[in-house]
């Protein structure tokens, strides 16, 4: 065994704040807290230590910014409008309150965040292992070991996309993608493109490529819709005075299922409006089912189009009932809307699937969700689908936490509008573990001298 390796054996065995180790190859860094992950929520998290007196160190992989850079499609923009966009401290601060922010404005604003926390930031940096280390935790990293006694992941939930157990099977000629991956319609061979999954991007990206001309088929999923402007205001500053995002997922009818839901589908695009998959299949877009099964020659889809749609209807209008009988319980003047018709429904011949030999696809596009891949994470602190177990972020492994995950606590916690209670939360609690832990380092020094 090489010197080196013993003294990393060595160390396995000392409380993580007892000393220092330099190797000839590298110094393991001390840290009193550490945050994985320099978006958002990160940021957001440091900025709130930053104000308790506590100077994190933010790990990030890529460079601040970069999954709305370069992991969303050319014309992407906010669903939520501009006034939602308040990391702490920094709220928006443009022209159009009322707007929606597109990808170069998010990075911006994400940028000019990170300058005004001005946390320790360390981009291009990756944690490739999380351990437990004494009382804290050792991160292997890309520049070097890392012991902290508390740790923050903050690498959000979306990391690795999930497809159908059959895309193996499409011809090799037909280019497959992911949500991430796609940039614009140009970018695709010539010829038919099929969208799989009908949430907030594949939605949008049907519309993109559809709008552009395109030959689109979208297999319709179960994701609800919302209304874009319902009586007089956008649904969401509705949905806002309503408390929706502050709602607590313990106050939800369905916690243990809501974190794994598709988001409502709706756009920002044009200055926001609604996306009516009916009013698409008038225009030319073809919908199908579920997608079902892919054979050597054919895509074949459920019969379930028809009941997917009246779905995502029954949850648009529940939203815009909810939105009447609060206008009536506070007594508020706003204009009246008519009720909601379809304007289109399915024929009554069932779906034959695309033949993918007289009509070949261009490409695929994988809209079908994404999970969060924490396999770098050891320790145990996961359910039985390998995702995190927590409340409120705080796990059950002292001084490692979550932040900026889907439901962490609110509607609102994985958004721009509700991170900041969640890294407020986080924050307080670190500095309260931070007090006690001096506090009882320095009763065992005093102990030690009177002893001695």
């Amino acid at each position: 065994m090489s010197g080196y390796r013993r003294i990393i054996d060595d160390w396995n065995n000392v409380d993580v704040f007892a000393c220092a180790v330099v190797s000839t190859y590298t110094q393991v860094q001390q840290r009193q807290v550490v945050v994985v992950g320099g978006g958002q929520a990160g940021l957001s998290v440091a900025h709130a230590l930053h104000k308790l007196g506590i100077r994190p160190l933010v790990l990030e992989r890529h460079r601040v910014g970069y999954s709305w850079e370069q992991q969303r499609w050319d014309s992407f923009c906010l669903v939520t409008p501009n006034w939602q966009c308040r990391l702490p401290d920094f709220p928006y601060d443009g022209p159009d309150l009322e707007g929606f922010m597109v990808k170069a404005e998010i990075v911006s604003y994400l940028q000019r965040y990170a300058a005004f926390v001005g946390a320790e930031l360390r981009e291009g940096v990756a944690v490739q292992r999380l351990m437990h280390h004494g009382t804290g935790y050792r991160l292997h990293t890309s520049e070097g070991e890392i012991l902290a006694a508390h740790v923050v992941v903050a690498t959000g939930g979306y990391h690795r996309p999930q497809c159908h157990a059959d895309a193996p099977r499409l011809p090799v000629s037909t280019l497959q993608l992911d949500a991430r991956e796609y940039r614009n319609p140009a970018s695709l061979p010539p010829g038919p493109v099929l969208v799989v999954g009908s949430g907030q991007s594949g939605a949008q990206i049907a519309e993109d490529l559809f709008l552009a001309g395109r030959e689109v088929h979208l297999s319709v999923g179960s994701a609800p819709r919302s209304p874009r402007r319902y009586r007089g205001r956008d649904v969401v500053d509705w949905l806002d005075r309503m408390g929706y995002y502050a709602m607590p997922i313990s106050d939800h009818p369905d916690p243990r299922a809501v974190r794994s839901k598709t988001n409502h589908y709706l756009t920002g695009r044009d200055g926001g409006r609604e996306i009516d998959l009916r009013a698409r299949a008038l225009e030319g877009m073809h919908l199908h089912g579920r997608l079902a099964s892919i054979r050597a020659d054919r895509i074949l889809f459920n019969n379930d189009l028809a009941a997917n749609l009246d779905q995502a209807d029954a949850v648009y209008c529940r939203i815009r009932s909810s939105i009447d009988s609060w206008i009536t319980k506070n007594d508020i003047e706003a204009p009246e809307e008519p009720s909601f018709t379809p304007c289109w429904q399915p024929g009554p011949a069932p779906d034959v699937g695309l033949d993918l030999n007289a009509h070949p696809l261009a490409a695929v596009i994988w809209c079908t969700g994404y999970r969060g891949d924490f396999r770098w994470i050891d320790v145990p602190v996961f359910d039985g689908c390998g995702q995190p177990a927590h409340e409120r972020g705080i796990t059950q492994s002292p001084g490692l936490y979550f932040l900026g995950l889907p439901w962490l606590h609110t509607w609102g916690s994985g958004r721009f509008c509700g991170v900041a209670e969640d890294a407020e939360y986080l924050a307080s609690l670190i500095s309260l573990r931070l007090q006690h832990r001096d506090a009882s380092q320095e009763r065992l020094e005093c102990t030690a001298l009177l002893g001695s």
